[in-house]
């Protein structure tokens, strides 16, 4: 695996190429594999090099639960180990159908609660960075409140650094002059490319960008020419589009998620997928 890296939020040193653990619970929709299998695939991904995982004590479903998936799997944690989690928007289960000024899960309390399921289920007393989620793009949501809360939070020790998730430019610019912001995690892939210039923004910044669903999500990618590069690569589709999103900014770290092993290590070897400027011409 490449030794390409990001330093998150200055001082924690990660690999472009990460893991994402909700696939692991089909949270909040969709197959997943069974408890050994899942167990496997994380400590297979930490064996490959990957030493940032994404999580979320939400992502539970059915009583399978990635927090504890990870830490049954992993600790005691490895000392370069970094685990992002996330809280605000959909962390209530009957928020998901909520607009944003009415989830609990952005209230002082609601965050507290998150940060704090998230500290115990994970067996941590601090976690290193953890990611205001926001409402659906496009609702207007307060940002100065849940900020301070985490930084309140911050300053108890429970939280090393906050990141934002589900923005736009206009709120991560505005999240930057409330707190320290290290990441931001929105939607982004070759197919949807709306976040340019928010990925550029935090190029300039110095600020990591996470996309999640780097290879469609619950759609599949759709990108013209996609299949011909990854047939003149010897490479699969998912392996290109995940190579196209290292190539096109360097604070880019990717998240896939997989309940496959042989789509674990597919996924880590996209990271020594270097595409040729013709390649990146074709893919536009």
């Amino acid at each position: 695996m490449t030794k390409d890296s990001w330093r998150l939020g200055g001082d924690l040193d990660v690999a472009r190429v990460g893991y994402g653990a909700m696939k692991l619970t089909g949270w909040p929709r969709g197959e997943r594999p069974d408890r050994e299998t899942a167990l496997a695939i994380l400590r297979r991904a930490v064996e490959l090099g990957v030493n940032h995982i994404d999580t979320s004590n939400y992502y539970a479903r059915d009583g399978v639960a990635a927090n504890e998936l990870i830490k049954t799997a992993l600790y005691p944690y490895p000392a370069d180990l970094v685990l992002v989690t996330k809280v605000g928007a959909l962390v209530e289960g009957p928020d998901i159908t909520l607009p944003s000024s009415e989830q609990t899960g952005l209230t002082p309390d609601g965050l507290r609660r998150g940060v704090e399921a998230n500290l115990r289920t994970l067996g941590v007393d601090r976690l290193d960075v953890v990611n205001l989620r926001l409402g659906d793009r496009g609702h207007d949501a307060a940002l100065d409140e849940p900020l301070r809360v985490l930084m309140a939070l911050r300053d108890e020790g429970l939280i090393r650094h906050i990141g934002v998730s589900n923005v736009s430019l206009a709120e991560f610019e505005l999240a930057r002059t409330i707190a320290p912001i290290a990441c931001v995690q929105n939607q982004y892939n070759i197919t949807n490319r709306d976040d340019d210039p928010l990925v550029d923004a935090c190029a300039a910044a110095g600020v990591a960008y996470v996309p999640f669903f780097p290879v469609g999500g619950f759609q599949p990618l759709t990108a013209e020419h996609l299949a011909t590069v990854a047939a003149r690569r010897g490479a699969s589709v998912a392996q290109v589009a995940l190579a196209w999103l290292l190539a096109r900014s360097p604070n880019i770290l990717l998240i896939p998620g997989t309940g496959s092993p042989a789509h674990l290590e597919e996924n880590i070897a996209a990271a020594d997928l270097a595409l040729t400027d013709d390649d990146l011409a074709l893919l536009g």
